[in-house]
C-alpha cells in the first residue's frame, strides 16, 4: 500500500497466508490486524507516523521488519521476533538502544538518523550481527564504541554514511585508527573498504607507540611521586629528630625517677621509717612529694614532644596524600589522554606560558582577602595550572553558540557576543560527590545537566561563580563542620580547608536575568533566559549566612572591600554553554606567608607544608624540668648479669625467690642467666642494648615485659611466655610485622596488651590490621582499645592473606586472549573489569569468603579446579603468600596478576608452564626466580 490513503491497517484477516507486506506513506499511527497473519515474513511501515512499536507479538516468523522514517521514541515489543534478522529503525526519534536482548539471529541492524548518545551494553547478546549501520546519531565518545568490538561477527560497521550527518566523535583525531584497531575484524566502515592487512596493521603499530609512550609517562609519573616521598622521608626524619631526642631523654629521666620512687616506698615499708638514700634528703615523705613533683612535671614535657611528634607525622601523612593524590590525577589524564586517542589532552602550564600567566592574572584578580578575614588568609598560592584540550567539548560549545546566534529572530548578545562570553569558577561540592569522582568526568564529558544538579538537591542548573570565595563556599564550609566534628584530636593545619582544586570554564551567558526573590532556580520559571544571577550580597545570600554563621560570606564582613558589589552567582541552564577549560591547584596561605608572585619557581609545584617549628622556650622547660630537685646519682651500668648482681637488684637471697626485676638503663646486649628466674613474673629492660630477645625463653610465669628503647630487629628467638599478658616494644628497629607478630601469636597466646609504636615498620599503614589479625586476644594495641568491629575487620583482612577457591571465583577468567583496549593495565587486571565471570553465584561472593562458603553455595570444589577449565587470569588483594596447592591445579594459568600485595616469595609459581605475563609490583619480593613458569 503507497499513496493511497490507508490510514488505518484493516482488512488483513483476508490475507492469512500473507508473507510480505509493505505500507509507505500513510498516516499510520499504530500497527494492528498483524495477528491474522502468522506466517508473516517481511514487513515494510516507513515513511508513516508511526508512535511505537506494537501489535507483532503473533509474527514469531518475521526475518525482515523495516519501520523507518517513523516518529518511534522507543524500541519495545520486539521480545517474540527471535527470527527477525534484519531490522531498519532509521529516521525516528530513538535516543536509547533498548529492547534487542532477545534478538540473538538479528544480522543486519540500521538505526541511523536517531538521537542515541550511548551504547553500553545493550548490543552484547547481539551476537551474529553482521551489518550496524549508527550514522546520523549523537555518540561523541570513543569509549562508546569500544563496546562494538565484543560483537565477533560485525564486518560493515557506518557511523557516517554518505546519507546522514556525522556522529561527532567521527569528526575527532585518529577516528578511524580507534576502529581498526579495536574492530580488526571489519571489512567495511562508513562505505570504505578496509579489508586490508596493511591497513589494520598501521593502525595497531600507530596504538602499541602510543601505548608505550604513555606507559613511560606513567612511569615518569611514579618516579616523580617517589622521589617526592623520598624528600617528604627525609624531612619527616629532620624533623623528628629532635622530638625523638627529647622523649629518649626525658624518658630515661623519668624511668630513673620511678625507680627511685619504687624504691622509697618500699623501703618505707618495710622500716616504718624514714631512711636516708642520700646525704641530701630529709626525711622520706618530702623526698616522696619531690619525686612525685618532678615526675609530673618530665610526664608532662613528654606529652608535648609526644604530640609534637603527632604533629610530624600528621603532617607527613597529609603532605604525602596531596602528592598520591595529584600523582593518581595526573596517570588518569594520560590514561584518558590515550583512550581517547589524544582527543583530550591536558597541558601542564608554566610560567613560559602566555596562557598561563593570563590564568594566573585572572584567579588572583577574583580573589578577595576580605572574604577570609575571620580565617587570617591574605592571599593564595597557585600549585599548578592544567589547560584542558577537548576537542569533543570545544566542538559542541562552538556549535551551540553558533545556533544561538544564527536563530532567525532578532537576539540582543548576536551584536553583543564579546560580553556574553565570561570564565566562571567551579569547586564540586564534597557534600555530594567526591572531589576528585566529579572533577575527571567534567573534564570529559562536561559539566552534568541541570536535571542532575536537581536530582542531587541543589538548584536545577549550573552554579558558577566569578570569584574564589563564592565558588569554593561550599566546600570550605563542609570541611569546617568535618574538622569540628573530628576535632577530639589535634588539628594538623588551623585550615583544614588549605589546599582544593576549581575549574575555570569558559561561559555563553546568552539571555541573562537576575534571580527573583522567592522563585525557584529553574528554567521553567525564566522561559526567556539562559542563564539567571544574584550578586553575593542579596537576601538569598544573607540567609546562608544566618543560618550558617562559619560559612564564608562577605556580605557579613563590615569592613569588606567593594569586591562584593562585583561578585555573582551565575546559574547556568544549558550544560551545552559550559566549556571547561583549566584545572588549577591552589592553597590558601595566611598572614605568616608571604605571597608568591607568578615568576617564583614554587608557583607551578606544591611545596610540602612543614610542622609547626619548636622554640627555644620549650627547649629551657625541658631542662627545668630535668634540672628539679631531687638530681639522681648515676649509678654504675652493668656489662653483663651475674647471679650476685640480680640478687643485689631484686634484694633477694635466692633467685627463686626474685618475681619483679628491673634493669633498666644498662648496657646490657644478653642475659642468659635469666631463665633461672623461674618465679619472675616483671621484668624491665628499657634503654640497653638488646638485638634480640633469644635469652628471653621458656619463663612460665612471665606476665609483664618492657624492652623499650632498644636495638631489637627481630622477635625471633622468643619461645615459650605462655602467660605473658603485657608487651612493650616501643622505640626498637622491628621491621617485620607479620614475621614479629607470627612468633607472638605461635608463642605468647595470652596477651592482652601490646605496644608496637615508634618501630620502622615496613608498610606502617598496615600495622594495626596486621596485628589485630594475628592476635586475636588483644585488648589494648598502642595504648588503645580495641573494639569489636576492628577485630572482625582484621579477621577477614587475616582471610584474604591466602589465594582460596572463593578468592579465585572473584578475580578469575576463563579468556585466552588479551582485549584489545586502550588500556595500560595488565591483561589479568584489565579482563576482571571488563569481562563478565564465568563462574556461577560470583557476584555473590566477597574476596574473603572462604572454601566452605562456596560449597554453602552448591559449587563444587572438585569441579571448580577440574583440569578442563581455562582459568586464565587471577587478580586479587591482601595476600600473603602464593599457594601452590592450588595454583598446581591451574595448568593453563596464562595471565596472572599479583601487584599491590604482601607477597613476599614466588614459590608456589615452579609448576606454571602456561605463564604469558607475570605481574607482581609493589611487593615485598626479596628474590626473583622463576627459570620454569614463563614461556
Amino acid at each position: 500500500m503507497f499513496f493511497s490513503g490507508f490510514p488505518r491497517m484493516v482488512g488483513l484477516s483476508l490475507f492469512p497466508r500473507l508473507s510480505s507486506l509493505t505500507i509507505v506513506g500513510q498516516s499510520i499511527s499504530s500497527i494492528q490486524g498483524l495477528e491474522y497473519c502468522p506466517l508473516l515474513k517481511e514487513l515494510w511501515v516507513v515513511e508513516c507516523k508511526l508512535n511505537e512499536i506494537s501489535g507483532l507479538h503473533n509474527c514469531v516468523h518475521l526475518q525482515k521488519l523495516f519501520l523507518y522514517d517513523n516518529n518511534i521514541q522507543q524500541i519495545t515489543n520486539l521480545e517474540m521476533l527471535v527470527n527477525l534478522h534484519v531490522l531498519w529503525l532509521n529516521k525516528n526519534e530513538i535516543s536509547e538502544i533498548q529492547g534487542l536482548n532477545s534478538l540473538v539471529n538479528l544480522k543486519e541492524l540500521n538505526l541511523a538518523d536517531n538521537a542515541v548518545e550511548t551504547l553500553g551494553h545493550c548490543l552484547d547478546s547481539n551476537i551474529n550481527l553482521h551489518n550496524l549501520n549508527l550514522s546520523g546519531n549523537k555518540i561523541s565518545s570513543f569509549k562508546e564504541l569500544t563496546h562494538l568490538a565484543r560483537l565477533p561477527r560485525l564486518r560493515h560497521l557506518s557511523l557516517k554514511d554518505p546519507q546522514s550527518i556525522p556522529n561527532p566523535l567521527c569528526l575527532l583525531y585518529n577516528y578511524y585508527i580507534h576502529v581498526l584497531y579495536h574492530m580488526p575484524h571489519l571489512q567495511r566502515l562508513d562505505t570504505y573498504d578496509i579489508s586490508s592487512k596493511h591497513l589494520k596493521d598501521t593502525a595497531e603499530s600507530t596504538v602499541l607507540k602510543k601505548m608505550m609512550y604513555y606507559t613511560m609517562r606513567v612511569r615518569y609519573a611514579q618516579r616523580q611521586f617517589d622521589e617526592l616521598k623520598a624528600k617528604l622521608r627525609q624531612q619527616r626524619k629532620d624533623q623528628i629528630q629532635l622530638p625523638e631526642e627529647r622523649i629518649r631523654v626525658l624518658t630515661y629521666m623519668l624511668r630513673n625517677m620511678e625507680c627511685e620512687l619504687s624504691c622509697v616506698q618500699s623501703v618505707g615499708k618495710k622500716s616504718g621509717e624514714p631512711e636516708d638514700l642520700t646525704s641530701d634528703f630529709g626525711n622520706n615523705h618530702s623526698h616522696e612529694q619531690r619525686l612525685q613533683h618532678k615526675l609530673d612535671a618530665l610526664k608532662d614535657r613528654l606529652k608535648f614532644w609526644e604530640r609534637r611528634l603527632e604533629e610530624v607525622e600528621a603532617c607527613h601523612q597529609q603532605n604525602v596524600a596531596l602528592a598520591s593524590d595529584r600523582r593518581d590525577m595526573m596517570v588518569c589524564f594520560l590514561l584518558l589522554e590515550l583512550e581517547t586517542v589524544g582527543n583530550i589532552r591536558f597541558e601542564e602550564g608554566n610560567t613560559s606560558e602566555p596562557w598561563f600567566t593570563s590564568c594566573y592574572d585572572l584567579l588572583l584578580s577574583r580573589f578577595c582577602a576580605w572574604d577570609y578575614k575571620p580565617h587570617n588568609i591574605s592571599g593564595i598560592k597557585i600549585s599548578r595550572i592544567i589547560r584542558i584540550h577537548n576537542r569533543a567539548l570545544r566542538q559542541r560549545f562552538q556549535d551551540k553558540v553558533n545556533s544561538l546566534l544564527c536563530r532567525q529572530e532578532p537576539s540582543p548578545f548576536s551584536q553583543n557576543y564579546k560580553r556574553c562570553m565570561e570564565y566562571l569558577f567551579y569547586v564540586p561540592d564534597p557534600e555530594h560527590s567526591c572531589e576528585s569522582d566529579e572533577i575527571l568526568p567534567i573534564l570529559e564529558n562536561g559539566f552534568k545537566t541541570a536535571d542532575a544538579y536537581k536530582a542531587l538537591g541543589r538548584e536545577r542548573a549550573i552554579p558558577l561563580s566569578n570569584s574564589v570565595s563564592v565558588s569554593d563556599q561550599l566546600r570550605l564550609t563542609f570541611m569546617q563542620k568535618k574538622s569540628c566534628s573530628t576535632s577530639g584530636s589535634s588539628p594538623v593545619d588551623i585550615l583544614p580547608f588549605r589546599h582544593g582544586q576549581l575549574i575555570i570554564s569558559k561561559v555563553f551567558l546568552g539571555r541573562s536575568a537576575a534571580v527573583k526573590e522567592g522563585l525557584p532556580i529553574d528554567c521553567d520559571h525564566y522561559p526567556k533566559a539562559n542563564s539567571v544571577y544574584h550578586s553575593t550580597s542579596s537576601k538569598e545570600q544573607k540567609h546562608i549566612a544566618q543560618t550558617a554563621p562559619d560559612m564564608l560570606c562577605p556580605s557579613s564582613l563590615p569592613d569588606s572591600c567593594e569586591c562584593k558589589q562585583q561578585q555573582k552567582l551565575w546559574y547556568m541552564f544549558d550544560n551545552e554553554m559550559v566549556l571547561p577549560e583549566y584545572l588549577v591547584d591552589f592553597e590558601y596561605i595566611t598572614q605568616d606567608t608571604s605571597q608568591p608572585s607568578p615568576d617564583s619557581p614554587s608557583s607551578s609545584h606544591a611545596s610540602p607544608a612543614d610542622a609547626p617549628s619548636v622554640s627555644r622556650a620549650e627547649l629551657d622547660l625541658d631542662e627545668e624540668a630535668l634540672n628539679m630537685e631531687p638530681i639522681l646519682k648515676p649509678h654504675p651500668k652493668l656489662l653483663s648479669l651475674d647471679e650476685k648482681s640480680t640478687l643485689t637488684l631484686a634484694r633477694a637471697n635466692v633467685l627463686s625467690q626474685i618475681t619483679v626485676l628491673n634493669l633498666h638503663g644498662n648496657s646490657l646486649n644478653k642475659i642468659p642467666e635469666i631463665s633461672r628466674l623461674t618465679a619472675l613474673k616483671q621484668l624491665t629492660l628499657s634503654f640497653n642494648e638488646f638485638t634480640h630477645l633469644d635469652d628471653i625463653s621458656h619463663m612460665p610465669n612471665l606476665e609483664y615485659l618492657d624492652v623499650s628503647f632498644n636495638h631489637i630487629s627481630s622477635l625471633e628467638g622468643l619461645r615459650g611466655l605462655g602467660q605473658l599478658i603485657e608487651l612493650d616494644l616501643r622505640w626498637n628497629q622491628l621491621t617485620q610485622i607479620r614475621d614479629d607478630m607470627n612468633v607472638l601469636r605461635k608463642h605468647v597466646p595470652a596477651l592482652l596488651r601490646l605496644d608496637t609504636r615508634h618501630n620502622p615498620w615496613h608498610r606502617n599503614e598496615c600495622v594495626r590490621m596486621v596485628v589485630l589479625g594475628r592476635l586475636k586476644s588483644l585488648t589494648y594495641l598502642d595504648d588503645v582499645f580495641v573494639m569489636e568491629e576492628e577485630a572482625a575487620a582484621a579477621v577477614q583482612v587475616a582471610a584474604r592473606s591466602r589465594i582460596n577457591q572463593a578468592s579465585l571465583m572473584t578475580h578469575s577468567r576463563t579468556d585466552s586472549e588479551r582485549p584489545r583496549s586502550l588500556s595500560l593495565l595488565s591483561s589479568a587486571h584489565l579482563l576482571t573489569q571488563i569481562s563478565p565471570s564465568p563462574w556461577k553465584h560470583s557476584q555473590e561472593l566477597e574476596s574473603g569468603w572462604t572454601t566452605k562458603n562456596v560449597a554453602d553455595l552448591g559449587i563444587s570444589n572438585q569441579r571448580f579446579l577440574s583440569n578442563d577449565d581455562i582459568i586464565s587470569c587471577i587478580n586479587s588483594n591482601h595476600l600473603q603468600c602464593l599457594d601452590g596447592n592450588v595454583l598446581d591445579q591451574l595448568p593453563n594459568l596464562h595471565f596472572l596478576s599479583v601487584e599491590n600485595n604482601i607477597i613476599s616469595s614466588l614459590h608456589g609459581l615452579q609448576r606454571s608452564r602456561s605463564l604469558f605475563e607475570l605481574y607482581v609490583g609493589n611487593n615485598d619480593i626479596m628474590s626473583f626466580s622463576l627459570r620454569h613458569c614463563l614461556v
